[in-house]
């Protein structure tokens, strides 16, 4: 299974500065009864966006948010606790691409970035001031280039215009990198790395 390509994003965000989010809060364990990706979006964040009467809670972060938001936003130590991969799967069936934290959980970033969702770590400085950026106006935008792992902050003007206010760059791996920009999984670099494999092992052959 391929996944969408991830170049630049740019959107407006979803942004809590809740830090410890774990994997139940994400996708609470009692929707993990399916082994298909597909689905787990409608309850992402489900006891955030709902009330015990399966109610809209119209003042959650989800709800305030811009529905085009493409890049969740969180505090310190995102996806900590379990190890599900349904984490990873519902943030992709909701609609992002990427989650911006100034910490991951390892396991939660493994799983993401096999899943087609980008982790982008930031300072603590950087996501201050996005926060901060955030609560002035709810509107603003983050440009992330994974070409060039940088990520900015891009502030809305009373004239309407937009200008980047701050920018940093962000670790990730070349190998995961190549992956996200293809929309490729393991087995899909595998496969498209064949025709190199088969002229080496032609030519190792030809020298035996």
């Amino acid at each position: 299974m391929s996944f969408e390509k991830i170049n630049i994003i740019q959107s407006p965000v979803v942004a809590t500065p809740v830090e410890n989010i774990d994997t139940d809060q994400i996708i609470p364990a009692r929707f993990l009864k399916s082994t298909s990706r597909e689905g787990f979006g409608k309850v992402l964040f489900m006891d955030w966006r709902f009330g015990p009467d399966n109610k809209l809670i119209t003042d959650s972060v989800f709800a305030l948010a811009p529905p085009h938001a493409r890049i969740l936003v969180a505090g310190k130590n995102f996806g900590c606790g379990s190890s599900r991969e349904h984490a990873a799967w519902a943030l992709v069936d909701y609609g992002f691409r990427a989650v911006v934290s100034s910490f991951f959980a390892d396991i939660f970033r493994n799983n993401a970035l096999n899943n087609g969702l980008l982790p982008v770590q930031v300072s603590e400085d950087f996501l201050a001031a996005l926060f901060r950026e955030h609560k002035k106006n709810p509107l603003t935008e983050l440009k992330i280039d994974l070409p060039h792992k940088t990520v900015e902050i891009i502030r809305t003007l009373p004239t309407g215009k937009t200008e980047s206010c701050l920018r940093e760059s962000f670790p990730i791996g070349e190998y995961k990198q190549q992956c996200l920009m293809n929309g490729q999984q393991d087995i899909d670099y595998l496969i498209s790395s064949r025709p190199f494999i088969e002229a080496y092992e032609l030519g190792r052959t030809q020298k035996a």
